[in-house]
């Protein structure tokens, strides 16, 4: 477990203030100068050595990904957009820290831009977050009143930063639907290459990186690379904060560390399994996009980006649904694939099509009414959709249809032979 002093976000529950004076009482905007100052070959080479790996789902090595944007120019100048639209099921992560840790956003935002060399930065928050945007927009204010930003900073970094509210669209969170939604086009991603750190907003380089992401940049700079490396696994360095909702007895956000067992976490942090754990039917361990693991499998895993991809599963947002044996797995799946359905932006055709076949075929299977060679056309068709549309959405509307199949399928069989057995009675 996470110890109380390795925790960044001191403030998660909101029994503390929010404003900029109680920010700094917490360590928000200690030295931040200091960092700035240091430049961005020294930032990126810490951050590389702490091991943070994107939070927004994707996990892929932060200053990895800031080292693909290019220095900006006069005619191209380099712009930060912060993710903040959280549209994944499950995840409400990113709401807590707007609401509580808004500083810790801003600030990490001054630091990443620095490193960039961005002047302006834009946060795209889901127009759902209509409270959260308002507490931001209150902590920017106070941030441009306390010398923060603006011009001539106390940071050693000017810089503007803009709110900019989507209007609820899922796909808007894969970051260049985001771009084309931030410039004022239909939310529809872009073909890729070129890439956003190349050609992103306006044509011009552009960092797009994880609400939580940024907020932790500036704690790792403070206690150093290797105390961030020093918690969770290898591969997965650090705290990050878990969702843990569905049927537990306490759901709730949680920082926590990496490699933790996911019943450990359940148990301790969200009181358990409704029922106990042996009630558990199977948990989806990183938000609805997430492939669908059993009990027997959950027994014994961590939380961490490898034991779950070994597991054919994925850690994405670290939103962990919990599902007890109350409930239909079919149905779960099914309701899921529905929203898949109805969030795709319809510009792939196996996406815009496939979307819609699968959850039609999961409604009858439902209900009994397939046959069982279908369940085998089903899984031909997620594969047909996953890794071939512009962005992952694909892959993420086939990922929970196949951790249905893979670990449910005598249920599926069960309810074919036995709704074909009254049909022929």
């Amino acid at each position: 477990m996470l110890k109380d002093k390795d925790r960044i976000f001191k403030n998660l529950y909101g029994t503390l203030g929010a404003g900029l004076k109680d920010a700094q009482k917490r360590g928000d905007w200690d030295d931040t100068k200091k960092y700035v100052t240091k430049g961005s070959s020294w930032i990126i080479e810490e951050i590389k050595k702490s091991g943070l790996r994107g939070r927004g789902g994707a996990g892929f090595p932060t200053a990895t990904k800031w080292g693909f944007v290019p220095k900006p120019t006069k005619e191209k100048p380099a712009y930060l957009v912060v993710n903040a639209d959280e549209s994944e099921p499950g995840t409400c992560k990113d709401r807590d820290i707007l609401r509580h840790e808004p500083h810790k956003v801003l600030e990490g935002s001054v630091i990443t831009a620095s490193v960039i060399g961005a002047r302006v930065a834009y946060i795209y928050i889901r127009g759902e977050y209509f409270h959260e945007a308002n507490c931001l927009q209150s902590a920017i204010d106070e941030a441009y009143d306390a010398g923060l930003l603006g011009k001539n900073t106390k940071t050693g970094w000017d810089m503007d930063i803009y709110i900019h509210r989507g209007a609820g669209a899922y796909i808007c969170g894969e970051e260049t639907a985001l771009l084309e939604s931030l410039e004022g086009y239909k939310g529809m991603p872009r073909l890729k290459p070129p890439f956003p750190a190349v050609v992103g907003l306006y044509g011009c380089p552009t960092l797009v990186n994880n609400v939580e992401t940024l907020s932790v940049v500036p704690s790792i700079l403070r206690r150093g690379a290797d105390w961030h490396r020093s918690i969770g696994t290898e591969q997965s360095a650090g705290p990050k904060i878990f969702c843990i909702s569905g049927h537990v007895n306490t759901p709730c956000n949680v920082e926590e560390s990496f490699g933790i067992p996911i019943k450990e976490m359940i148990e301790k942090h969200a009181g358990g399994v409704r029922g106990g754990w042996d009630n558990l039917l199977a948990i989806i361990p990183g938000g609805s996009t997430t492939p669908v693991i059993p009990k027997n499998i959950c027994d014994k895993i961590t939380l961490d980006y490898e034991s779950l991809m070994k597991a054919q599963s994925g850690l994405g947002t670290g939103a962990i649904i919990v599902i007890d044996k109350s409930a239909d797995i079919l149905k779960v799946i099914t309701r899921i694939a529905k929203f898949y359905m109805h969030e795709s932006c319809g510009q792939c055709t196996p996406c815009r099509e496939g979307t819609g076949w699968m959850w039609r075929v999961l409604q009858r299977m439902c209900v009994g009414n397939a046959t069982v060679p279908e369940i085998d056309e089903l899984w031909e068709v997620t594969k047909q959709i996953e890794g071939h549309t512009i962005c992952a959405f694909g892959d993420a509307a086939a990922w929970p249809i196949q951790g249905l199949i893979r670990h449910f399928r005598p249920e599926i069989e069960k309810r074919i032979k036995k709704y074909n057995a009254i049909a022929t009675a």
